[in-house]
This record gives structure tokens, sequence and C-alpha cells, in this order.
């Protein structure tokens, strides 16, 4: 008489439930986010929608000093950022990653003013001011000059830097 073996298990329940190395990789991701959160200053990580646990859990990442005692803490912060609505959160990093990309087009939008005024020189000038009424002509014009006398001496581009801050004075950037 042969022994009857239990049916296996199907395989549609084992595509379903993840690997237990799937599991790791995702608890190491929410440890590096709480890292990440963790990293920021007060004023950025106060965008978050954080609950009250999770707050008092990164404040108190900064007493922790031993390096035992932070490994295991950090595992803490990777389990209650399990309980925090992590759509919401992405959602933050979303708007705080579009906010550096407008940053990062402005001051590359000042770059090239800056470069095209010291290369025209006059016409550019008037370009700028047809743009930008309330500029103070006199001052651009003199810090172009003055660029464009360092460039010519090849001096540090003392003058260029000041033109370049004019600049973003002037568009409130």
């Amino acid at each position: 008489m042969r022994k009857q073996r239990p049916d296996p298990v199907e395989t549609e329940e084992q595509e379903e439930r993840p690997s237990k190395s799937q599991l790791k990789r995702e608890m190491h991701a929410l440890q590096a986010l709480g890292e990440t959160l963790i990293a920021m200053r007060p004023a950025e990580r106060a965008r978050f929608p954080l609950s009250d646990d999770m707050l008092r859990a990164i404040e108190e990442t900064s007493r922790i000093r031993s390096h035992e005692g932070r490994r295991r803490h950090m595992q803490y912060v990777g389990k209650l950022i399990r309980k925090e609505d992590l759509t919401a959160i992405q959602a933050v990093f979303d708007s705080i990653d579009q906010e550096q990309e407008q940053r990062d087009h402005a001051f590359h939008r000042l770059e090239k003013w800056r470069e095209r005024l010291i290369d025209e020189g006059d016409p550019a000038v008037d370009l700028f001011m047809a743009e930008h009424p309330d500029a103070d002509r006199q001052s651009l014009r003199q810090l172009i000059r003055n660029a464009q006398r360092e460039r010519e001496q090849g001096k540090p581009p003392t003058s260029s830097r000041k033109l370049f801050k004019h600049l973003r004075e002037t568009l409130s950037l």
C-alpha cells in the first residue's frame, strides 16, 4: 500500500506571495526612505504627512550614538514607515523634485542671459530691458563692461559673478 502524498500547493498561490528576498529588499528600501527623512532639515520634513510616532522616532535618532543602536533604530523607523501613507510621501518628494527642476531651469536661464549680455553688449541689454523694464540699466551696463574687461584680461570672473547676482535679484529668483 502506497502512502498518499498531500496535494502540491497551487502555483497561483506561490506566485502571489512575495519571496523572502523581495520582502527584505522592500524593508531595506523603507529604511532608506527613513534615512532620507532623517537627513532632511526640520523645515523640509514638515511638508511630509508623517504620524506623531514617526516624528518622535526621527527626533530620537539624533540622540543615538552607538552603531548597533542606530542600526536597530533604523529598523524600527522602517517598521513605522510601513504604517505611513507612502503615496502621499512620494507625492511630496515629487513636488520637491519638480521645484528643484524649476529652480535649475531658472538658474540656467540666468546663466544664458549673463553670457549673452557679456558677449553681445548693448543690443542684448536693450532686449533684456524690453523683457524686464524694472532693471537698472546703468548698473547693468557697468557690470557688463567690467565683466568684458575681466574676460579680455584673463582675470577671475568677479564682475561676471556680480552680474549674475544682479540678474538674480532683478528677476527675484
